[in-house]
């Protein structure tokens, strides 16, 4: 609402799409705002419920091992070491990586077959939106009938917000670059360790993503 109001009506009514992962309150505001704008999800947040539900999984299936004394220390247990290597993407990961995966494929049926289902879902988001319709319901189906708890409320939900993803994928637009500069923010946050006044970080900020390009003395 904050943000809404420092728009003008003009600015306001120029705004024709509203992207954003799939909260209700972010609807509501944005038909309170902008009535005409067509509200889409964001592709990254799409493919994070598959993530999340994902690292559930693993979590559930690395205590159950643990319960039962056959996990090892540290990173060398294969299910808590293959964190990373089940939440990337399958055409970034490593050769110890691949590794990992071929060793949950080989010890956890389960958490192998939640991660071809993010997977999969990851895979439909870049097909045309005539391609992914099909494709989409197939996966909310396999997801619900899996019996894995996260996916089956995941599948309901893929579902439930089918037309809108479809929507998505018509789009081709996403949060992509304000999530970008979002984590810039935050990591300069980290950075100074707080500061004195807003405006110091605001000015900061400003430097580090403003597209600023300052010429310092003795400096080329």
């Amino acid at each position: 609402d904050l943000f809404f109001q420092q728009l003008t009506p003009a600015q306001r009514a120029s705004i024709r799409v509203i992207t954003g992962d799939g909260a209700r309150w972010i609807d509501e505001c944005a038909f309170r705002w902008c009535p005409m704008a067509e509200r889409i999800l964001d592709g990254f947040h799409i493919v994070s419920w598959a993530t999340d539900a994902l690292d559930k999984v693993r979590t559930a299936a690395w205590r159950e091992a643990r319960k039962a004394g056959t996990a090892r220390k540290g990173a060398k247990d294969p299910i808590k070491g293959a964190r990373w290597a089940l939440l990337k993407n399958e055409n970034d990961l490593t050769a110890g990586q691949k590794a990992q995966l071929e060793c949950v494929a080989n010890t956890n049926e389960t958490l192998w077959e939640a991660y071809k289902l993010k997977e999969r879902l990851r895979m439909i988001l870049k097909q045309t939106a005539d391609e992914a319709a099909p494709l989409l319901r197939q996966w909310a189906a396999d997801a619900f009938l899996s019996g894995i708890p996260g996916f089956v409320p995941l599948g309901e939900k893929i579902a439930r917000r089918h037309f809108d993803i479809l929507a998505t994928i018509r789009s081709g637009l996403s949060n992509a670059r304000l999530e970008a500069i979002n984590n810039k923010i935050k990591t300069t946050i980290k950075i100074g360790y707080g500061y004195r006044n807003l405006d110091n970080l605001i000015s900061l900020v400003m430097l580090k993503c403003g597209g600023l390009n300052l010429t310092l003395p003795g400096r080329q």
